[in-house]
């Protein structure tokens, strides 16, 4: 599906949303989130998706991917429990945040939460306590090369710990099933994956060889996406090498999962938000809207995005300064946006911001969040 051709026929209805719920309004469209997971399932056809709930933890959102049957990758107990109201089973889980706080690997437990990763010894020990037999699959340090992210910096251990790590959670009665890691997040240097898959095969020969055989490879998340029309589609050129190489290095019985948040959600949600204020600042136009950094364009801050903005109305553009609502002078969206000359009500719009937007979102200076609303 055309993204870019969808929203466009789309914002036709903008002003009837607005005037419907009011701004900031945070639109999710269950067609661009399904189409994103067909997308997903077409280019990796291999690999079993677990959304990524820490990129978008709306309950609509994982309403719509649980009845699509994909599993979850969940980082705490309300994240847990968040995916089980939405409908998924237990079995759909990947407890995958390597630093769980004792409770939640309890709440993980009773919950029949069984899947979970570690990088450490001091994680095996919590885990073997906590979630006795609980299956684990060691998550190892991979080059992040280019992701505008590096996750490598805080989470995995190294390759060479990898095997005597899973003989430990032997000892402790774990069940160790595979190797997990992650690239980086929008990820667009493919051969992170490549590399990674190398060394996840070293780990998986040598396991074998200690009579450990494996079962699963988490090959986490990182698939980017596109945030401006003329960016390319990095997914789509990095797909086919990935592909060939999970053929080469893994038979038909390994199974592969993944962690996609962002190349799932990130394309599906829009942010329409309302002028609420202008001004000339050193001979520029400058408008105040009525969401920002402190709300779902947090990602500016948090997940160091930038975001390609557009409104409804026509006419002669110039260079204009594009500020949110609070009294915090950090919270200026834009300084280099072409714009026409706005009035008081007029709408300015953001796509492909479902990721690490309104999941990070805060109510400083008393201003709510951008509204969710599910459209078709």
């Amino acid at each position: 599906m055309n993204t870019t051709a969808y929203w466009r026929e789309i914002r036709k209805s903008f002003p009837k949303l607005a005037k419907r719920y009011g701004t900031p309004l945070f639109v999710v469209s269950r067609t661009l989130l399904l189409a994103q997971v067909a997308k997903f399932r077409r280019l990796l056809p291999r690999v079993e998706p677990f959304y990524a709930v820490k990129a978008n933890p709306n309950p609509q959102v994982l309403k719509v991917l649980a009845q699509a049957g994909l599993g979850f990758d969940v980082a705490s107990a309300p994240e847990i429990e968040w995916v089980l109201a939405a409908g998924a089973t237990p079995d759909k889980l990947v407890y995958a945040n390597t630093m769980k706080r004792n409770e939640s690997i309890k709440f993980a437990y009773q919950h029949k939460v069984n899947l979970m990763t570690f990088d450490s010894e001091y994680e095996l020990a919590k885990i073997a306590r906590y979630a006795p037999g609980a299956s684990v699959m060691v998550r190892i340090k991979v080059p992040n090369v280019g992701s505008i992210i590096e996750l490598s910096l805080k989470f995995g251990a190294d390759p060479a710990d990898a095997v005597p790590l899973l003989l430990k959670a032997c000892r402790l009665g774990l069940k160790p099933v595979g190797v997990s890691f992650h690239v980086g997040s929008q990820c667009t240097h493919g051969d992170n994956y490549l590399e990674a898959f190398e060394l996840c095969k070293i780990i998986v020969n040598d396991a074998l060889l200690k009579k450990l055989p494996l079962e699963m490879i988490d090959i986490g998340g990182g698939f980017p996406i596109r945030h401006f029309d003329t960016d390319e589609d990095w997914f789509a050129s990095m797909a086919p090498a990935i592909n060939m190489e999970l053929c080469r290095l893994f038979d038909p019985g390994m199974r592969i999962i993944a962690e996609p948040g962002r190349a799932l959600v990130g394309p599906a949600c829009m942010l329409l938000t309302s002028v609420v204020g202008k001004s000339i600042r050193n001979n520029k136009h400058w408008y105040f809207l009525d969401d920002g950094v402190y709300g779902a364009l947090s990602g500016i801050i948090f997940d160091h995005c930038k975001y390609q903005f557009e409104v409804l109305k026509k006419g002669p553009t110039q260079l204009t300064t594009l500020a949110g609502p609070t009294c915090d002078s950090l919270d200026i969206i834009s300084g280099a946006e072409e714009l026409p000359e706005l009035d008081f009500g007029d709408l300015v719009y953001a796509r492909s911001i479902g990721a690490y937007s309104l999941a990070s979102a805060t109510t400083f200076n008393g201003i709510p969040p951008a509204k969710p609303v599910l459209v078709p």
